[in-house]
């Protein structure tokens, strides 16, 4: 079955964040990536003073669980609410996995970003359900090329 971990969301404040977490958990980033490792992608636009903000960094706070976040910025800041800045994130066993709980968790919902192969290497969706919670669903396959 999937593993579900939590994902934050801040408006700059990421990193910061993070070192608190890491510092408390006593534990290292498995990954931290900024905007700026982000290849251009039409529509999608940030600005230059953003480029530094965390795209995505991951922390393990135990064996079985991982937080995760991101900086928000551009386009993407508008709907920002400071206090209800997280979203539930699957990781699949399979694309059919996914797609199949990508399917049912958006009926009724809005879907923010459908599920698609991703340049960081993942198939990777984002939604909203009817009842306004934000999930995250992703399969990233093991036997993909490093």
């Amino acid at each position: 079955m999937a593993k579900v971990n939590i994902y934050l969301t801040f408006d700059g404040e990421c990193e910061e964040a993070f070192n608190f977490y890491k510092n408390v958990f006593n534990n290292e980033f498995l990954m931290m990536n900024r905007f700026s490792d982000m290849p251009p992608e039409e529509g999608q636009a940030f600005p230059p003073e953003q480029k530094d903000r965390v795209m995505h960094v991951t922390l393990p706070i135990s064996d079985n669980t991982v937080i995760m976040g991101s900086d928000t910025g551009g386009d993407w800041s508008k709907d920002y609410v400071k206090g209800n800045n997280f979203s539930i994130s699957i990781n699949s066993e399979s694309r059919e996995e996914a797609d199949r709980l990508f399917e049912k968790l958006s009926q009724g919902g809005h879907i923010i970003m459908p599920m698609a192969d991703t340049f960081w290497d993942s198939y990777f969706g984002m939604l909203k359900d009817k009842f306004g919670i934000q999930w995250m669903v992703s399969y990233d396959n093991p036997n993909r090329q490093k």
